[in-house]
């Protein structure tokens, strides 16, 4: 099976309205599954009731813990991991988006992307390259995979929010720093957290300055929150 066939599901929570005009596509870290940022939703509801939240499982099983998926491998060289893995986990989360848009009848338009860690590299790979702008991209702990092809294949230029942990021990903060840096000179617009002492995690915290940057993104626009 194609990379472009590997059908992505996982759990979702209807809008609270009862009709879909937003998608949340919340995508989890490595060894996980969309089980996991699916408990995000209770959070964004209140403020977003005609999003609908989905979270889908990546495309592979994790090669360490075969209960959870992977968006791809991870070696002991992490970079080189990334830039070999990125491209199918990206054909895959591309083919998921075409298929979610064109069962709901919205568009990137309509959709925020939001991950963690592996899940938030992902959220950018894809989002910073489609030719209409999401919503906005917001990536937890995450890093910009291959920052020089992004450059060339930079699409639509989304609003982006980055949050991280300053004592993260498993994607170093620096790596959202450098990637907030490399966004601006490319004249994306770019609001970046560094939180102290926090390791890797989504805080009550971090989850409130996304909140905050999407309200600003979205003002006075049909995507405006509650």
């Amino acid at each position: 099976m194609s990379d472009a066939q590997k059908t992505l599901n996982g759990p979702m929570i209807e809008p609270k309205s009862g009709e879909v005009r937003q998608l949340v596509v919340l995508l989890h870290g490595y060894g996980s599954d969309g089980n996991d940022l699916i408990g995000l939703a209770p959070f964004w509801r209140d403020h977003m009731p005609d999003a609908l939240f989905i979270a889908p499982n990546a495309p592979e099983r994790c090669d360490i813990n075969p209960m959870g998926y992977q968006w791809f491998p991870l070696d002991v060289n992490r970079e080189l991991s990334r830039l070999e893995g990125a491209p199918g986990a990206r054909t895959s989360l591309g083919y998921f988006l075409e298929r979610l848009w064109a069962e709901t009848g919205l568009g990137p338009a309509q959709t925020i992307l939001l991950g963690f860690s592996q899940g938030a590299m992902m959220a950018l790979d894809v989002g910073l390259r489609l030719k209409t702008a999401p919503i906005a991209l917001i990536a937890f702990s995450g890093a910009l995979i291959d920052p020089d092809a992004v450059a060339r294949e930079l699409g639509g230029r989304p609003p982006v929010c980055l949050v991280h942990g300053s004592a993260d021990p498993v994607v170093p903060a620096v790596s959202s720093e450098m990637a907030a840096e490399q966004l601006q000179a490319l004249g994306l617009r770019v609001a970046i957290l560094i939180e102290p002492g926090v390791d890797h995690t989504i805080t009550p915290e971090g989850l409130g300055f996304a909140l905050a940057f999407l309200r600003e993104a979205v003002q006075g626009s049909p995507a405006a929150l509650q």
